[in-house]
């Protein structure tokens, strides 16, 4: 697996998620971030279609229970076996996850 780190410092990186653009801060790749806000947005766009809710919030958490679930799965799969390099880029998502959600 890559590593999806940067050197440089960087400003914040726009994405956007179901309509909505937020600004990650962090060291991580751009293009990653904006990798991994696509795939959220996916979710969350085939929840709505699925469901019917115009509820972000309702969707959003779907969207979240979903994607957990693929974590959940993809670590049963390979329990044991991330690389202390893919669990310091897994805890620095968490923390820009949190910080979004604080905004």
């Amino acid at each position: 697996m890559a590593d999806h780190e940067t050197t440089a410092a960087q400003g914040p990186t726009p994405v956007t998620i179901f309509g909505r653009t937020y600004h990650l801060r962090g060291g991580g790749d751009p293009g990653y971030l904006g990798e991994l806000a696509g795939h959220v947005d996916r979710t969350m766009r085939e929840i709505a279609g699925a469901t019917g809710t115009a509820d972000t919030l309702k969707v959003a958490i779907l969207a979240c229970l979903n994607l957990a679930d693929e974590s959940e799965q993809a670590g049963r799969a390979t329990r044991g076996s991330l690389s202390a390099a893919s669990r310091k880029r897994l805890a620095r998502l968490v923390t820009a996850l949190d910080e979004v959600l604080d905004e």
